[in-house]
C-alpha cells in the first residue's frame, strides 16, 4: 500500500482539526436608550463600580436611581444611546448629562461611556462616542467635557483624544478607592456646526 493511500482515511486528532463552525461577526446597531435598558445598563455600570476605578463610585448602583437619572436626562433632552447586538443584549452605552447646575453651564455637559466587559476592543466605544457627539451637537450642546480616571483608563484617554478632545488640565488626588488615591484628567472638545458640504 502507498504512503498516500492509507494516510487519506486517518483524521488527525481533534484538537488539530480546523473548527468547522465560524465566530459570528461583531454586530450591532445604536439607538436611543429606553426605561426597558436599565437594568441592563445598571449591570453594565456596577461592573465597573465593582472591579475598576473608572468610575470612582464605590457603591453600585440601584434600578431606581437608574431610573431617576434616565428620567432626569430625558426631561432636559440629554442624549442617552445604546449598542445593541443583533440578538437583543445590550453592549453598552454613552450619555451625556449636565457639567454642573448652574443655568450659565447649561451647554456644557460630561461624557460617560461603558462598554460591556464582551464589547471591549472592537471598536464600539469608537461608534458610541462617535454618534453621543453627533448627538449632542444636533441637541444644540455646545462643549462636551471628558473627566476620565489618571490610572487605568489609558484606552478611554486615547479614544477621547482621537475624537478631537483636547487636554485641559488634570486633578491629582482627588478619588479615593480600593485603598488608593486617584487623580483624574480633564479634556474638552467644542462642538462646532459643521460646514455644509
Amino acid at each position: 500500500m502507498l504512503e498516500e493511500e492509507y494516510l487519506a482515511d486517518r483524521l488527525p486528532p481533534r484538537h488539530l482539526r480546523a473548527s468547522l463552525t465560524t465566530e459570528t461577526p461583531f454586530g450591532y446597531a445604536i439607538r436611543d436608550a429606553e426605561e426597558r435598558d436599565l437594568p441592563s445598563i445598571r449591570e453594565i455600570y456596577n461592573y465597573y463600580v465593582t472591579n475598576s476605578t473608572v468610575t470612582f463610585d464605590d457603591t453600585r448602583m440601584t434600578l431606581r436611581q437608574w431610573r431617576s437619572k434616565f428620567e432626569h436626562l430625558q426631561k432636559l433632552g440629554m442624549p442617552f444611546l445604546v449598542a445593541e447586538s443583533a440578538n437583543g443584549d445590550l453592549l453598552g452605552y454613552a450619555n451625556v448629562q449636565p457639567w454642573k447646575d448652574k443655568a450659565g453651564y447649561r451647554y456644557t455637559v460630561e461624557d460617560s461611556i461603558y462598554l460591556g466587559p464582551a464589547a471591549t476592543g472592537k471598536g464600539l466605544g469608537r461608534a458610541l462616542l462617535g454618534a453621543l457627539i453627533e448627538r449632542s451637537r444636533e441637541a444644540g450642546l455646545r462643549e462636551i467635557i471628558a473627566m476620565i480616571a489618571d490610572r487605568g483608563a489609558d484606552a478611554s484617554i486615547a479614544l477621547h483624544r482621537a475624537f478631537g478632545f483636547a487636554e485641559t488640565g488634570r486633578m491629582g488626588k482627588v478619588g479615593f478607592k480600593f485603598g488608593r488615591w486617584l487623580g483624574i484628567v480633564m479634556l474638552q472638545l467644542s462642538l462646532k456646526k459643521k460646514p455644509k458640504a
